[in-house]
């Protein structure tokens, strides 16, 4: 009876993403935990590949790189051996099945932190950065990623990685754009993973005020415009007034993040005995699909699948 009338569907494998931190290193079986989030790893190429072949139905995985050298150029970001392409390319031939969405942003990769070219002053270049952007796009694409996903919030990146794809031929690789990103506390725990705080300033002045809701419907309706196929909200279950918001006007597949800093307090409380974890783990979720979330990206999700559970 309770299916017959729920409203919202249960939690299935392929709402899922997983997200991975992969190394550049030399080290072989290279697995690090991240201390702030207990249960994630930076992990080697083989590691990877160990993880994503030992998780029963994983679909889609999300891939950020931590490269072995940084400059003001992010050139590890596009380079054809950068350890994103390299992962790629060794997960479509480890899964031909598996979904790979790369993640678009060169704050790993700069040497200074910030998504975009820095001035030395510390502002920002957003039209500069643009062809860098693209590029990253287009070498993630070649290397077989089956859709990018750009996480910088340049204006204009949508087109400009949409011309640069189709004009050297991938005008079927989607994009799924992080188009509500706010310049939230929330991140803290990735920037430790990713290894991206900004050595100066902040993002402030090119993601979003925690304190706008209309303008996340502005960004939305330019992302779709300049070409995006996706769109995503981050953060999830402190934005999913937002998510509600954006899913009321677009038509296009939405994804909700549940980011570092929701799974670090969950993991946390879960540690301590102050919540029942899983329960609260799965509810959260949960909320986001009623929320209007077609998929999730989780840092549960490799968990979940791994104890086969739905909900």
């Amino acid at each position: 009876m309770r299916a017959l009338v729920r409203e919202t569907a249960p939690l299935l494998a392929e709402d899922l993403i997983m997200p991975y931190f992969v190394v550049e290193t030399r080290e072989k079986g290279f697995m690090r935990e991240i201390p702030s989030m207990p249960g994630q790893f930076q992990l080697g190429l083989d590691a990877l590949e160990k993880r994503v072949d030992s998780t029963p139905g994983l679909t889609t995985v999300l891939l950020f790189g931590l490269p072995a050298d940084k400059d003001e150029k992010a050139s590890g970001a596009y380079a054809e051996d950068g350890i994103i392409q390299q992962a790629v390319r060794r997960l479509k031939a480890l899964r031909p099945d598996l979904l790979v969405i790369t993640d678009v942003c060169l704050c790993e990769y700069m040497s200074h932190g910030h998504c975009g070219i820095l001035t030395p002053e510390g502002i920002v270049l957003n039209d500069a950065t643009l062809p860098l952007i693209a590029q990253t796009a287009l070498s993630h694409a070649r290397a077989g990623a089956d859709m990018v996903a750009p996480s910088d919030m340049m204006d204009g990146r949508i087109a400009a990685i949409r011309a640069s794809l189709d004009a050297n031929a991938f005008t079927q690789t989607p994009i799924l754009s992080y188009a509500v990103k706010y310049a939230s506390a929330f991140y803290g725990p990735f920037r430790e993973a990713a290894e991206s705080a900004p050595a100066c300033g902040d993002r402030k002045s090119y993601q979003m005020d925690p304190g706008n809701a209309r303008e996340a419907l502005i960004e939305a309706r330019a992302d779709i415009a300049e070409g995006a196929d996706a769109l995503i909200v981050k953060p999830g279950g402190p934005y999913a007034d937002v998510l509600c918001r954006v899913r009321r006007i677009v038509d296009v597949p939405l994804c909700a993040y549940q980011v570092s800093g929701e799974y670090a307090m969950l993991r946390a409380a879960g540690l301590k005995g102050w919540i029942d974890e899983r329960a609260v783990m799965l509810e959260s979720l949960l909320c986001l699909k009623r929320a209007g979330a077609d998929m999730i990206i989780t840092y549960y999700a490799e968990e979940l699948l791994r104890e086969k559970l739905t909900r």
